[in-house]
């Protein structure tokens, strides 16, 4: 495994790896590695020659000066984690690597954005989009993984990747879960004992509306209802949002569309840690 650090080593590593007609895949990545990352890491490493990993905490999606600083950075740990796992390239740039100058363009995803993480962390997305199109065009993939726990992430990155005209092809995978059913997640790390041993409400919470939903008896808003009451029965949580939505758009649903999915997504603080999850329904 090779890491690499500008974006000069990374272009022309690329450059050649497509002249030889070899297959890239990225997975972007924000570091302090779970087995989630590392099943993109296999599944990528199963479908092309070549895997890059991105390790980069991007300042401009966090909306939180605090969340930033306090964000898990662990590059050494990252590095034993991913050559076993199929990574060819392991890219850690640095701040000045990825913005030799502030970014002035800012994206505008509609209706997309405006709900659920976009709500509630102003600017993220575009933050999310700017680096995604940054590592787009520095490692040139043939595939990108991204996982469907932040399953909002996924669809403005299928959007910027439709609206852009990118030659890849997204492919994401379902949220990989501790035995206890808490998703998985760097942040995860910061929880105290105690808070890690309430974590798990939060997916019971999803799992008893999901059950709700396919029993179709109660409105999207009863559905909802019923899920932050079981969250807010442990005061240990600060509840930011649970919303009942369709699966594509996003939108908040008023009423059941027939052959629709569904998607019940929300955000906690627990333990001064925001936690972020989801189920679709089908």
């Amino acid at each position: 495994m090779e890491i690499l650090h500008t974006a000069a080593t990374l272009q022309a590593y690329t450059e050649t790896c497509r002249r030889a007609g070899q297959r890239i895949a990225l997975v972007p990545t924000m570091g302090a590695l779970h087995e989630g990352h590392l099943q993109l890491v296999r599944a990528a490493a199963t479908a092309c020659d070549v895997v890059i990993v991105s390790v980069f905490v991007n300042p401009t999606q966090f909306n939180n000066a605090e969340d930033f600083r306090l964000y898990p950075r662990l590059p050494e740990e990252d590095a034993a984690l991913l050559e076993p796992a199929g990574c060819t390239v392991l890219f850690l740039p640095t701040v000045e690597t990825m913005y030799p100058q502030p970014a002035v363009l800012h994206f505008d995803f509609g209706p997309l954005e405006r709900v659920m993480e976009g709500a509630h962390r102003p600017g993220h997305f575009n933050g999310v989009a700017t680096v995604v199109s940054k590592l787009f065009h520095l490692s040139r993939p043939h595939q990108a993984y991204f996982g469907q726990k932040d399953w909002q992430q996924v669809a403005v990155v299928r959007q910027l990747v439709a609206d852009l005209s990118f030659d890849l092809e997204l492919v994401s995978f379902p949220t990989v879960r501790e035995a206890d059913g808490l998703a998985m997640s760097s942040r995860n790390r910061r929880l105290s004992a105690a808070a890690r041993a309430v974590a798990p409400r939060l997916h019971e919470a999803l799992e008893r509306a999901a059950q709700l939903v396919r029993q179709g008896t109660q409105s999207p808003a009863e559905v909802q209802q019923a899920a932050v009451e079981h969250i807010a029965a442990e005061p240990a949580f600060q509840l930011e949002y649970f919303e009942v939505a369709d699966a594509h758009t996003l939108q908040p649903l008023a009423e059941w569309q027939p052959n629709r999915p569904v998607v019940l997504c929300l955000a906690a603080y627990l333990d001064g840690v925001r936690l972020i999850d989801n189920v679709v329904v089908k």
